[in-house]
């Protein structure tokens, strides 16, 4: 089986934003989320691989095959095409918040917004709570 590459580390996650995040609007929006997820969550930011940033974890078996590890509750990264959001879980209320939520698009697992100001940042909260709060339920500690 091969190793995870995603996985906690202690690189810098000012110096990623600064670096990683191509325009001057994505690195403002990579602040704001980092300050918006920390406040939020109470976790501290961490990077998870070379280009995540994570906030708290929790430690998955998978019901498909052998593979387990862990993995940050939600997190983000201001990619070049798109911001991506780990915030989501297909629940019947995340289904209902991503109504409400704005300009996006999905992809496996996340949500990709061109800019914060696309987007309703108190839905965004609401799906942060209702993703962690099924992952804490799923994968107790």
């Amino acid at each position: 089986m091969a190793a995870i590459k995603t996985t906690l580390n202690d690189a810098s996650v000012t110096d990623f934003i600064n670096t990683f995040a191509e325009t001057e609007q994505r690195r403002k929006d990579g602040f704001e989320l980092l300050k918006i997820m920390e406040d939020y969550t109470g976790y501290e930011a961490k990077m998870w691989g070379a280009s995540m940033i994570g906030f708290g974890t929790y430690h998955y078996k998978s019901e498909r095959s052998k593979q387990e590890g862990d993995w940050p509750l939600v997190g983000f990264s201001p990619r070049k095409a798109a911001i991506s959001l780990y915030v989501y879980m297909g629940t019947p209320v995340n289904e209902a918040l991503l109504k409400e939520l704005g300009k996006f698009k999905t992809g496996k697992g996340c949500i990709y917004v061109n800019k914060l100001a696309d987007i309703d940042i108190e839905v965004l909260k609401k799906m942060m709570s209702e993703t962690i709060a099924r992952l804490q339920e799923k994968f107790p500690a």
